[in-house]
């Protein structure tokens, strides 16, 4: 399920943790994030991208005319893929891009970290979580040791997006994403 921790960006003491999906996108809300639930639909282990886009056509096309998204793909990242820990620590870093990143789960999950206001915003995404992160937010994302997930990416540049670093050390001092089953 779902799931927002707060932190003051100072220290580890949770200022609020909530699993309710409308309390999650209010409050990241209040900083221009988006956070959706969509239908989960059936999808096969070995769907290609096509077959992916295909079955959640309709809210992909309201984003795009919604936001000018002009190019879409799906990434799918298995605990045996060979550049995952490489994958991995690169995403662990704080850093920014110049366009809004937007991750649809289709299945499994991911920790998006946002840093905004003197606050760490943990938002563990799963199944049927759309999350929409402004251009120019600081934040990280943590896949997990064993990543398991899918996830539909749209992106405003077709080249997609460029991580620019901030060199803040502050992901190293919150929790990583340790999912429960692997």
């Amino acid at each position: 399920m779902s799931q927002l921790r707060i932190f003051a960006e100072t220290g580890n003491a949770s200022l609020l943790d909530t699993r309710d999906p409308v309390t999650i996108a209010e409050e990241l809300a209040i900083h221009g994030v988006r956070f959706e639930r969509w239908p989960s639909r059936p999808i096969a282990a070995d769907a290609d991208q096509d077959a992916v886009l295909a079955a959640f056509a309709p809210e992909v096309a309201r984003l795009k005319a919604e936001q000018g998204y002009r190019s879409v793909d799906v990434i799918r990242m298995v605990p045996d893929h060979p550049e995952k820990d490489v994958l991995r620590t690169k995403f662990l870093s704080e850093h920014c891009h110049a366009e809004d990143e937007v991750r649809f789960f289709v299945e499994g999950e991911g920790l998006f970290t946002l840093h905004l206001n003197n606050r760490v915003y943990a938002v563990l995404c799963e199944e049927g979580d759309l999350i929409s992160v402004p251009a120019g937010t600081p934040h990280w994302f943590d896949m997990g040791p064993a990543p398991r997930f899918t996830a539909i990416r749209l992106f405003t540049n077709p080249d997609g997006w460029i991580a620019q670093f901030t060199g803040d050390a502050i992901a190293d001092r919150f929790p990583r994403h340790e999912p429960v089953a692997a």
